[in-house]
C-alpha cells in the first residue's frame, strides 16, 4: 500500500514537472520569437523641406472709422421749420439739410441793409460837401464811422442768419433724423450723424517691438470678424508716442470702402504685411509635436544596418520655432533642406520605427 502511494507521487511529481517545464519552455520560446522579430513597417506621407518666399506680416485687433465722420448739430436755437433729408441719404457738400425758423433774423437783416443804405448816402453826401469846403472834417469822420458801424452789423446779422440754415460740411451718408418738424431746438442738439464712408480709418495697436517693424506704405489686409469680408488698404500713420498705460502704439491704416461693406465702428481682424524674405524654412504648424521637452518632428531617414539592406526609418529631431504666417511656421533650427518630415500620423510612431513612404513603391 505504501509502496503504490510513493509510486503515485512519484508519477504525480514527473507529471507537473513536465507540465511547468513545458510552459516555461513555452513562455520563452514565445519571448525569444518577439525580441527578434522586427515590427512591420508604418506606411507614413512626408512633406520634403524646401526654402520658400516667406510673406512675413503682423497680427492684430483693429476697429473702423469713417475717413470722415461727425454728429451733426445745431448752431442755434429756434423752431425747426423744414427737414430736408431721410435716413441714409446720400448728401453733397453744401447740402441744406435743416431749415430753423429765421423771419425774425430776416427781417433785422432788412432793417440793417436799410440802416446801411442810409449811412453810405449820408458818408458820399459829407464827402462831397467836404470836397465843396462847407462842411466840417468830423462830420465826415463821424459818417465813415456810421457807415462801418452799419456794414458791421449787417455781416453780423447775415452771419446768424446763416446758423438757422443747417448744411453739410462734407459729402457722405447721413443717418437718422434726431429732430422733428415743429420742435423747438436749442443750440449743440444733435439732429444726424453724416459720416463719409468712401474711405475708412482702421485703427488698431502694436507693440513697440512690432511697431518698430511697420511704416508708412506697408499693405494691410482685414477682414471682418466672421471672415466674409476682406479689404486691402495701407499704413498711413503711426502715433508717434508709446500709450503709457497699455505700452502699445496706434498705428492707422486707409481702407477703401467704395462699395460700403465697411460700418465705422466695425471689428476687424488687421495684418500688416512686412517685406518678403527669401530661403526661409517653413512647415505647417500641423508637423510639429510640442511637449515639456520642447517641439520636434520626425524626420524619414536611410538607414543600414551591418548585414542587412537600407530600410527605412523616423528620427524624432528637436526643433526651434520661429515666426507664424496663416498655417505656417518657420522653422529656425534643426532642419536642413531636403529632409522629409512626416506630417500626418505622428502620434503612433517612435524614434527608430520602420516607415514606408505611402506615395512610393514598398521597395524605396
Amino acid at each position: 500500500m505504501i509502496k503504490r502511494l510513493i509510486i503515485a507521487i512519484l508519477l504525480l511529481g514527473l507529471v507537473g514537472g513536465g507540465i511547468v517545464g513545458f510552459n516555461l519552455f513555452r513562455s520563452k520560446m514565445i519571448a525569444q520569437f518577439f525580441a527578434t522579430m522586427a515590427p512591420a513597417p508604418l506606411p507614413v506621407t512626408v512633406t520634403e523641406v524646401v526654402p520658400i518666399n516667406w510673406m512675413p506680416g503682423i497680427a492684430a485687433i483693429g476697429t473702423a472709422n469713417a475717413a470722415q465722420g461727425t454728429d451733426l448739430a445745431v448752431e442755434a436755437a429756434g423752431v425747426v421749420r423744414e427737414v430736408r433729408f431721410a435716413a441714409n441719404d446720400r448728401v453733397e457738400k453744401g447740402q441744406v439739410l435743416v431749415q430753423i425758423d429765421d423771419r425774425e433774423e430776416r427781417a433785422d437783416l432788412d432793417a440793417a441793409k436799410a440802416a446801411l443804405n442810409l449811412a453810405e448816402i449820408t458818408l458820399k453826401r459829407a464827402q462831397e460837401l467836404l470836397e465843396r469846403g462847407v462842411s466840417a472834417t468830423t462830420t465826415l469822420d463821424t459818417a465813415e464811422a456810421e457807415a462801418i458801424a452799419a456794414r458791421s452789423n449787417v455781416a453780423k446779422l447775415a452771419a446768424a442768419l446763416e446758423t438757422k440754415q443747417l448744411t453739410a460740411p462734407f459729402g457722405g451718408t447721413i443717418g437718422i433724423p434726431q429732430i422733428e418738424i415743429g420742435q423747438f431746438v436749442t443750440a449743440g442738439t444733435t439732429y444726424a450723424t453724416l459720416q463719409d464712408r468712401s474711405h475708412m480709418r482702421v485703427d488698431f495697436s502694436l507693440s513697440e517691438q512690432q511697431a518698430g517693424m511697420v511704416k508708412a506704405g506697408l499693405p494691410v489686409t482685414v477682414t471682418s470678424e466672421v471672415g466674409d469680408l476682406t479689404l486691402t488698404g495701407s499704413v498711413v500713420g503711426i502715433e508717434p508716442k508709446i500709450d503709457p498705460n497699455s505700452r502699445l502704439v496706434t498705428i492707422r491704416a486707409d481702407v477703401p470702402n467704395a462699395a460700403d461693406q465697411l460700418t465705422p465702428g466695425q471689428f476687424l481682424q488687421v495684418r500688416v504685411d512686412l517685406p518678403a524674405e527669401d530661403g526661409v524654412i517653413a512647415l505647417p504648424q500641423t508637423v510639429v509635436s510640442s511637449t515639456l521637452y520642447g517641439d520636434s518632428v520626425f524626420v524619414v531617414r536611410e538607414e543600414q544596418t551591418e548585414g542587412a539592406e537600407p530600410s527605412l526609418v523616423v528620427r524624432q529631431v528637436f526643433v526651434k520655432l520661429g515666426r507664424r504666417s496663416a498655417d505656417l511656421v518657420e522653422i529656425s533650427e534643426g532642419l536642413a533642406v531636403g529632409d522629409k518630415v512626416v506630417n500626418a500620423g505622428q502620434n503612433r510612431l517612435s524614434s527608430g520605427a520602420p516607415v514606408t513612404l505611402a506615395d512610393a513603391p514598398a521597395g524605396n
